[in-house]
């Protein structure tokens, strides 16, 4: 049976995630945040989550759909945090795809990916002996997959991220142009935090990629339904 208000956080221990299961779960959502290390389950719970152990590097596809199944939504947050390039896919792009494919497995259609502003960019124009092309790499396969999937996905990109509170007012990238102050082209994490939860919560954004900065725009007024 589902549970149409119960939502799965993979990579739940990272800052951007723990923010938004403070947030979801205020807006009345049950959220399951799915970790590697049993050690982190106390913040996970702090943020008012339930932790799930389960490694998703090393997880298949069924023991991952079998975490999934019932749920309403799927967020990637998860991330190797730098090391070696082949953890980096491991992690950035292999577990992302195994995701997908157990999100569609278990019948849940909607997934949100937090990526970031320049992932479908990136590798065009770094080097790639630069040591954060693995990285731009994986993210950019990821998102490439995603959007070849038949979820209704979500790809939300911030800029560089910061420790600010939340405004949950944000500026389109697009819509910046080169004009946009460089001390500006920030996002804070609790803003990507807003960003998952009124996506899910109002159901907009879907099959689209969102990179965004803080800014003056309500979130509300930003993404809405078209």
């Amino acid at each position: 049976m589902s549970n149409m208000n119960r939502i799965i956080i993979l990579g739940g221990h990272g800052k951007v995630a723990r923010l938004a299961t403070e947030q979801m779960t205020a807006a009345g959502y049950a959220v399951n945040s799915v970790i590697r290390n049993p050690d982190q389950s106390d913040d996970v719970r702090a943020a008012g989550g339930n932790p799930v152990v389960l490694d998703i590097e090393s997880a298949s596809v069924d023991e991952l759909a079998a975490a999934f199944t019932g749920a309403e939504a799927i967020v990637f947050s998860a991330g190797a945090g730098g090391g070696s390039p082949e953890r980096t896919r491991a992690v950035d792009y292999e577990a992302a795809t195994r995701a997908m494919i157990a999100a569609e497995q278990a019948g849940v259609k909607r997934f949100v990916m937090v990526s970031y502003a320049n992932a479908a960019t990136d590798i065009d124009r770094l080097d790639p002996t630069h040591s954060f092309y693995p990285y731009a790499k994986a993210k950019h396969d990821a998102d490439a997959h995603l959007r070849q999937t038949g979820l209704d996905y979500t790809i939300l990109g911030p800029a560089r991220l910061t420790t600010e509170p939340a405004t949950e007012k944000i500026q389109h990238i697009s819509e910046a142009g080169d004009d946009w102050p460089e001390d500006k082209r920030v996002t804070s994490r609790a803003n990507v935090a807003a960003m998952i939860t009124h996506v899910i919560r109002t159901r907009t954004a879907a099959r689209q990629t969102v990179n965004f900065y803080d800014g003056d725009t309500p979130i509300a007024e930003a993404v809405h339904p078209t």
